[in-house]
């Protein structure tokens, strides 16, 4: 019997930004929270801590690179929910400065997860967003950064009056394809493995806003947004912002209330929307 609970579901969500957003939803939703994360034993040692702080999350395996486990936690909360309330995709992979690993070969697994897991995250999940849901998708400033470096060519594209979901997947295949044949540079990108796969976050978000706004389902938002320079795992703990700091804007969005005109399918930063590129 599935219950009429609202709830939220957080990805990437043991550690770093994706671990504060979870806090604060345990603080400020009136539903049930799940906490995902692709290691069982991380995930669960997260709830341990927020079950220490007096907050209740729930957990569910997730991996963005399995589609299994995507299926896995779509039949989950069809059987225990009604439809989805709030979905955040932060999971994403950054490679080190010092990576040694070749630039296509960097450019193909960031962009598998970071792109095509959240897309397939959404594809497996949007079905049961209920009207008046809010989706976050966590971009980066990185993804304005890259995309000021591309050609003028390459920026017409990415605000191109006509852009949809399939231009979008279109851009990311070309990125990998020249990245792999060294043409990444001619075809105007810049070389940025992160910085690319975060374009194609942002400019997700858009075209998802567009489709929603023809949807049946009433009012259902999308955002991309920047938490900001973060003290985590992935900033190697230069970041300068505390995790809690990282979290406010992607909490802001996540619980924009009924009917909301704006943000509306924006690249955010610091609660406001940012110009895009």
């Amino acid at each position: 019997m599935s219950s009429s609970r609202r709830v939220a579901v957080v990805t990437g969500a043991n550690k770093g930004i994706g671990y504060a957003i979870v806090r604060g939803l345990c603080k400020q939703f009136d539903g049930d929270v799940i906490l995902t994360a692709r290691n069982e034993g991380n995930g669960q040692e997260a709830i341990k801590k927020l079950n220490g702080e007096g907050l209740k999350p729930m957990f569910h395996q997730l991996d963005l690179d399995d589609v299994g486990s995507i299926d896995r936690i779509k039949d989950f909360l069809q059987k225990t929910y009604t439809g989805i309330d709030i979905l955040v995709n932060n999971a994403g992979i950054a490679f080190k400065m010092a990576a040694t690993e070749p630039f296509s070969q960097q450019a193909e697994i960031t962009v598998a997860t970071n792109f095509w897991g959240t897309l397939n995250v959404c594809k497996g999940l949007f079905p049961l967003l209920k009207p008046h849901a809010r989706v976050v998708n966590v971009s980066s400033m990185a993804s304005q950064y890259a995309a000021k470096k591309c050609s003028d060519e390459m920026k017409s594209r990415f605000i191109a009056p006509d852009l949809d979901q399939a231009k979008v997947e279109q851009l990311m295949t070309e990125f990998v394809n020249s990245a792999k044949d060294g043409s990444y540079e001619k075809k105007g990108w810049c070389q940025s493995a992160y910085g690319c796969s975060k374009i194609g976050v942002t400019l997700l978000s858009f075209a998802q806003q567009k489709e929603f706004d023809k949807d049946s389902r009433a009012d259902i938002i999308v955002n991309a947004c920047c938490p900001g320079y973060v003290d985590t795992d992935m900033s190697s703990h230069k970041g300068t912002k505390t995790i809690d700091q990282g979290a406010d804007t992607p909490l802001y969005l996540a619980l924009l209330p009924p009917n909301t005109t704006s943000p509306k399918g924006n690249f955010v930063s610091d609660r406001k929307i940012q110009t895009w590129p």
